[in-house]
């Protein structure tokens, strides 16, 4: 047989071209460093991409243990503290109207409304009514509200209290400047990867259900948090940068402990722990994510690497990325703040950043016959009178359900 040569297809010779850009040392490393220094020798072990891959049975896993959690810990523990899931009445199936509210709108204007009435041989007022009942029947109850949010404090605080016996005997936990002694070649610890690797399937995890639990108004900040989390923690497992990627995760976890601790009072209604949590929530937050989170751990990222290495690709990378989450947390402070003001001038109803989350006030839902005087209607909506002045619409004097906690995941 003749000699055979192997060629490689063009799709195939773009992608190896791609790989070998992607992982140039030069975008990752610094100057005179390459991936062969960070390979395991002399009793040092280091991370490696390779190693990211367990992340996602890892975050399946998670998914699984949640669903047990909240059905076998989490329900039982609301119950007991009396809170039931609301049973919703079911709208009428009118397959015009449901297509528009799934693939459209979940609130149509004024002038949709008057199509889908003729459409469906269905009077305006019937439309708007369905509308708001269908919207009713998709609203997260209180009792998902506190399984969620059980499984995000339990998991929150056995993360604060890992990194704190992770780092606690650690000389950069105390002194910044010791993150960067002896780098690249700082050899990995056990407690460090289950560290990162548990931490990076659960913000995975939430990734994969963030379309299943409840949405707020900072939906789109959330998907952001939680990319720019993935991508912190995936670049800093790549080059290295663990030690100061140990802190930023136990930095972000202090406060959310105290979040998720203060809805699950909260949704119990246990008004003064909730106000009590919430305030110790708000003070930690602004400490650790407006103070520490700056002014220490980006200013280490930021002043102290160049004293070792000359700046690079991944440096300003890396800090970018930092002060994207900066942006995040400076946004859910101000939320925090509007909250705190009117905790203190006695006006605070409902969560800053809440869609009407309140569950004991549904939307009226009027009968046919109704008058005009009673409703307001608009784009599908209907506030009644009380609602307009009292509920999710205005704010007045606090009811004795104030919600209080629920801001910043």
């Amino acid at each position: 047989m003749g000699n055979t040569t192997w060629r490689l297809c063009p799709g195939e010779a773009m992608f190896d071209m791609l790989y070998e850009w992607f992982w140039w040392d030069r975008i990752w490393l610094p100057v005179n460093l390459t991936w062969s220094d960070l390979e395991d020798r002399e009793g040092r072990v280091y991370a490696k991409a390779s190693h990211l891959y367990v992340t996602i049975p890892y975050a399946l896993t998670c998914l699984l243990i949640r669903y047990m959690f909240e059905r076998w810990i989490a329900t039982p523990l609301a119950l007991s503290a009396g809170i039931k899931q609301r049973v919703r009445l079911r709208t009428e199936h009118v397959p015009i109207l449901e297509h528009y509210y799934t693939c459209q709108s979940r609130s149509p204007a004024q002038a949709d409304i008057d199509g889908l009435s003729k459409k469906s041989s269905l009077s305006v007022r019937q439309v708007e009514r369905w509308f708001r009942r269908r919207r009713a029947q998709d609203r997260p109850g209180v009792l998902k509200k506190f399984t969620e949010a059980s499984w995000r404090f339990v998991f929150y605080l056995l993360a604060f209290l890992g990194g704190i016996a992770a780092l606690y005997d650690k000389e950069w936990f105390y002194d910044t400047r010791e993150v960067w002694t002896g780098f690249p070649k700082q050899s990995m610890l056990q407690s460090q990867y289950w560290y990162y690797i548990l931490q990076m399937s659960f913000y995975a995890s939430l990734l994969f259900r963030v379309t299943f639990d409840v949405k707020r108004k900072d939906f789109k900040e959330q998907i952001i948090h939680h990319l720019a989390t993935l991508v912190l923690l995936s670049f800093s497992w790549c080059v290295n940068y663990i030690r100061i990627g140990t802190l930023v995760m136990l930095v972000h976890d202090a406060s959310d402990v105290l979040l998720e601790s203060a809805k699950l009072f909260n949704y119990a209604k246990w008004e003064k722990t909730c106000k009590t949590l919430f305030v110790l929530f708000a003070v930690v937050f602004m400490v650790t994510r407006l103070v520490i989170f700056p002014f220490w751990l980006i200013h280490c990222t930021w002043v102290y690497p160049v004293h070792h290495y000359p700046a690079f690709f991944g440096y300003y990378f890396f800090n970018v990325m930092l002060v994207v989450l900066l942006c995040l947390h400076m946004f859910w402070a101000y939320l925090i703040l509007r909250m705190i003001k009117k905790f203190i001038f006695g006006r605070l109803t409902r969560d800053e950043r809440s869609d009407c989350e309140d569950e004991d006030e549904e939307e009226s839902v009027p009968s046919e016959d109704e008058g005009e005087e009673q409703h307001k209607l608009g784009n599908g909506r209907v506030m009644d009178e009380k609602e307009d002045k009292n509920g999710c619409f205005g704010s007045l004097s606090p009811p004795e359900n104030v919600c209080w906690s629920k801001t910043v995941c």
